[in-house]
């Protein structure tokens, strides 16, 4: 990884130290160290597009003019002001820098956390309906997924889930039900398309946020926009529901997440009962996601059973969860 030739773009007359820490699924992290503080390296794996960070960068920068009660990324600057460095090692790759933020990714299972990643997260929505930005934003919304990977036309989903490759035989069973639940998906799509509309994070998870450095129970910073787009209001709130369900205490979280989201915004009736669907559907993408990178060649075969088995399981505890959760959905949230 050429990682001295990317930080001497931003520390010309500097030294540097690199290390290694958590990183995601999409992106290449490391953390730096220079000019006396600590920064967060990121090497872009998914795409190409400087329009797509640029939007992402823009979005981080009015984010941080906003008095909210917890942290975003800022985005630190070349020599030359830019905030994007596209790699000269062949690969055209793109990278950024930013400012480290003190914190902790909140533990697995912490109750008191999701509560507060709940009011943190309606603070967001909030934040980020006010907000005005030139440009459309570069991802289409989750319901346009069908249209978003090139490499998953429906057709070849289609043929892949119902008769997948031999080694892919212990998960038969499991992909008949996601491809059946793909084209089951259509038929939501007039409904959807006719709720509220903003500009959402779209992937809020426990991995893209920390804890505040003096309390594990309060989120402290909210991660990683680089998926932010116009699409449904009520998205944001059934992405993070989605990630507890394979949770061991989900019903707990699920309902601490909604309490805290619940005391800083409020969804039409609409909104509240599609919630359920939209689980569904960030399910269908995130499976969509990686079953694409494999296409592509980005993700080996073992991405594809670990995505399988995790969509079949949300989606089977969906179908036994649906009702009580559309029930507290409209405890919770429903104007």
């Amino acid at each position: 990884m050429p990682f001295d030739s990317i930080l001497r773009r931003y520390f010309p007359d500097g030294s540097w130290e690199i290390e290694r820490g958590h990183t995601g699924w999409n992106n290449t992290t490391r953390f730096v160290r220079a000019d006396g503080r600590r920064w967060v390296l990121r090497i872009y794996e998914t795409h190409k597009d400087e329009k797509k960070i640029g939007f992402e960068h823009l979005l981080l920068k009015k984010l941080n003019e906003v008095n909210l009660s917890f942290r975003v990324p800022n985005p630190a600057a070349c020599e030359d002001g830019s905030t994007i460095v596209r790699l000269e090692d062949g690969t055209e790759r793109l990278a950024c820098l930013f400012a480290y933020i003190e914190g902790e990714r909140p533990a697995e299972g912490a109750v008191t956390a999701a509560e507060s990643l709940g009011e943190a997260t309606g603070e967001l929505t909030h934040a980020l309906a006010a907000l005005e930005l030139p440009g459309a934003p570069a991802y289409a919304p989750y319901y346009e997924m069908e249209s978003s990977y090139s490499w998953c036309t429906p057709d070849k989903v289609t043929a892949f889930c119902g008769e997948p490759p031999a080694k892919l035989r212990e998960e038969a069973a499991a992909l008949r039900l996601v491809g059946e639940e793909l084209a089951a998906f259509r038929a939501y799509l007039p409904r959807f398309r006719s709720l509220p509309h903003q500009l959402i994070h779209g992937d809020i998870n426990f991995s893209n946020c920390l804890a505040a450095a003096d309390d594990a129970g309060t989120i402290g910073a909210i991660l990683d926009f680089e998926f932010c787009t116009r699409d449904l209001r009520a998205m944001e709130i059934a992405v993070v529901v989605s990630g507890f369900l394979d949770a061991d205490n989900g019903p707990e979280m699920i309902d601490a997440f909604l309490r805290g989201a619940g005391r800083r915004l409020r969804l039409s009736r609409e909104e509240a009962e599609a919630i359920p669907g939209l689980i569904r559907l960030r399910t269908l993408d995130v499976f969509l996601h990686f079953l694409n990178r494999y296409f592509d060649g980005v993700d080996g075969i073992g991405t594809v059973k670990e995505q399988t088995a995790s969509a079949a399981r949300n989606l089977l505890k969906l179908n036994e969860e649906s009702e009580r959760l559309a029930s507290k959905v409209g405890k919770y949230l429903m104007s």
